[in-house]
């Protein structure tokens, strides 16, 4: 309170000298009524009050997030030890490149009955060569003979079986180890992964690839900002660390139940990524423009004054006459302020060194 009543004064005394050093002598004739001298008048600058289409701009944060759609956690459907691993954190992968060797007692098991069930096989296809043999002498029915083949499709399907459970669980190197390869192509984004660490169902995933050529960018919207934001509309994201290239994109989904911990509603853009520029868990700024709002006048930022917890503005009525208006703002666009009451269109309002005479204008009034 101290500090803007000595600004106050400051202003007050500042105008006093500039407006009123002039006000005796042979220089009396050339002020104002308002005590502005002519010398000061041609200093002052004014602008025409404009009726425009309103080009609301609202600024949110938002964070990079993965795009869910393109992201695997690898979780073991079987428990082992891990042998090597041939990935570090952040490395880009092929999809079927190798990850990590491990050997687990589950597999070997299932390798072993793979074995049992490949000689099967052998002793199988030997039967059924036999018994084609035999029945094509009229030594053996028909029936024995679908017997035969019947056994060695069973045999077979066993096989496929514990083939395509194997896949799953990794590749057979031989000798006890079984690779894991890369479910997908990405980046490393979470290893859990070491060289003799235990894995199992019930362990955290082993590690995490993600595609980052497409990220989401999720925008916190307040419950005051929702007239402002719908799906569709366009929008600019900016970065700190790129804080001269815009990103432009659009509003792919507004949610409709607010986050119980944030109390925001949270908006998702769908992004483009495949320079990486966007990292995820990145902060970003994102700047909504909204010209659906039209006729309203317009005024540079730069007019307006806050003082006493109110914008106001200095007219100029007429040629050197000068008051003080108070203003309700509607809204803003970069260096153009929208005003909804207290001025009309084509008033001149003061530009430059309107602070000066809001000062001189306002010590009148309380003096009088």
């Amino acid at each position: 309170m101290t500090n803007n009543i000595i600004s106050k004064i400051v202003l007050a005394g500042i105008a006093a000298v500039v407006i009123c050093s002039c006000n005796s002598g042979k220089n009396a004739e050339n002020t104002t009524k308002n005590g502005i001298t002519q010398a000061f008048l041609e200093k002052v600058k004014t602008v025409k009050v404009v009726l425009s289409n309103q080009k609301q701009e609202l600024i949110l944060t938002g964070r990079v997030e993965y795009d869910p759609d393109k992201i695997i956690s690898y979780v073991p459907l079987i428990s082992g030890v891990i042998d090597r691993t041939h990935f570090s954190l952040g490395d880009k992968v092929q999809k079927g490149q190798a990850l990590f060797d491990m050997r687990s007692t589950e597999l070997s098991a299932l390798l072993s009955e793979k074995i049992s069930l490949e000689a099967e096989e052998k002793v199988a296809e030997r039967e059924l060569k036999t018994a084609q043999s035999m029945f094509d002498d009229n030594i053996i029915s028909e029936k024995e003979l679908l017997e035969a083949k019947g056994k060695l499709k069973q045999v077979q399907a066993a096989i496929n079986k514990i083939k395509s459970d194997m896949s799953v669980y990794g590749t057979d190197k031989g000798n006890g180890i079984f690779t894991v390869n890369a479910p997908m192509s990405g980046y490393i984004v979470s290893k859990k992964a070491l060289s003799g660490s235990t894995i199992s169902l019930e362990s955290e995933p082993a590690f995490t690839i993600a595609d980052l050529t497409t990220v989401w960018v999720t925008v916190n919207v307040y419950a005051s900002n929702l007239r402002f934001v719908r799906e569709g509309m366009a929008v600019e994201v900016t970065t700190l660390s790129y804080p001269d290239e815009v990103f432009y994109c659009k509003i792919n989904s507004l949610s409709q139940v607010f986050d119980p911990e944030e109390k925001v509603l949270k908006a998702r853009i769908v992004m483009n990524n495949t320079d990486l520029k966007l990292k995820p868990e990145m902060s970003v700024m994102v700047t909504l423009k909204d010209e659906s709002i039209v006729n309203a006048l317009a005024i540079p930022s730069d007019a307006l004054i806050f003082d006493d917890d109110q914008y106001v503005v200095v007219v100029e009525e007429t040629a050197g006459n000068f008051v003080i208006r108070e203003v309700v703002l509607q809204g803003h666009s970069n260096k153009i302020s929208y005003i909804s009451s207290g001025l009309s269109e084509g008033e001149n309002v003061v530009i430059r060194n309107q602070l000066l005479i809001y000062s001189e204008l306002k010590e009148l009034t309380t003096n009088h």
